[in-house]
């Protein structure tokens, strides 16, 4: 079959005007510069160092390209870029030029700066440190704050030598009482102020506080002076025959507490006849805390 130059004709025509429209667009269009911040991102950090001070978060870097194609360009499309791989402690100096920017195809990198940049180095190290939990408000009324505990009492924290160094403790969140009469358990997170430094792993402590009805002291006097361990055939007494105990404890207990329920005694294990001065105990109870034995210390005969 014999060439036809006309078969397709219009096809072709069109075909032939979008391509003059293209090349017309294309041609038509400037080439412009941009400046404008590109974040700096640091490859290849050795593990056992750390940033520190005023490390610069951008470069000024300038572009060029066409207009259609600067005017693409989202935030992150172009990066500088600088290796640390040879960093140590102390201060450190990299040269950063426009092969260190990645930018997007048709976007020529004309400067990067500053040329050199200064950067701080430390070494990375990890402590362990205590847990504290604040704690804010007030018990009901009749009842006390009696103990924190907070579960894990200590957490590693990482960061910079010398800010983990000024780093003494780690604190949870408040954990407020709100009149309250009974344990508390909350769960709180954990933090750290020194922006410096991070946790290491804990992200929450267990904070346990325990209330307990208010503990007072009162005096309970006419307690009699038992004697232990006297020996079989011999009498003692003792001068003075009584005592006052002062104990401390919820007044719930107090309240119910008499004579009875103090024992006070002296110790004459081994002693053989004659006069002693012996110090008065009291045996212990889970009711109840002493404060003093008035007087402490009593004269005992021995026949």
């Amino acid at each position: 079959m014999a060439y036809n130059p006309f078969r397709n004709f219009w096809l072709k025509a069109v075909a032939v005007g979008i391509a003059t429209l293209v090349w017309v667009a294309v041609g038509g269009e400037k080439i412009v510069e941009r400046s404008l911040l590109a974040p700096l991102e640091l490859q290849n950090r050795p593990s056992a160092l750390e940033v520190v001070g005023d490390a610069p978060r951008t470069a000024d870097v300038r572009v060029r390209g066409s207009s259609t194609d600067l005017a693409r360009l989202a935030p992150g499309d172009v990066t500088a870029v600088l290796d640390v791989a040879t960093a140590k402690p102390g201060p450190n100096y990299f040269h950063l030029a426009p092969d260190h920017v990645r930018a997007p195809f048709g976007v020529e990198v004309s400067y990067a700066g500053p040329a050199t940049v200064q950067l701080v180095f430390e070494r990375h190290i990890v402590k362990k440190v205590p847990v504290v939990a604040p704690v804010t408000g007030e018990p009901a009324p009749g009842y006390e704050e009696r103990r924190v505990v907070v579960d894990p009492a200590e957490v590693e924290v990482e960061g910079p030598e010398s800010a983990v160094n000024e780093v003494t403790q780690a604190t949870t969140e408040p954990v407020a009482l709100k009149a309250s009469a009974a344990l508390i358990r909350e769960t709180v997170a954990i933090g750290v102020l020194n922006t410096a430094v991070r946790l290491r792993s804990e992200r929450r402590a267990v904070v346990t506080v325990e209330i307990q009805p208010v503990r007072t002291e009162r005096s309970i006097g006419g307690i009699p002076v038992r004697m232990h361990q006297l020996r079989a055939g011999q009498s003692a007494q003792s001068n003075p025959p009584n005592v006052t105990v002062t104990v401390r404890a919820d007044v719930e207990a107090l309240n119910s507490l008499g004579v009875s329920g103090i024992e006070a005694s002296v110790d004459l294990a081994g002693l053989g006849a004659g006069r002693y001065t012996l110090p008065v105990r009291v045996a212990p109870s889970q009711l109840f805390g002493v404060v003093r034995v008035d007087p402490p210390h009593v004269n005992v005969t021995i026949r």
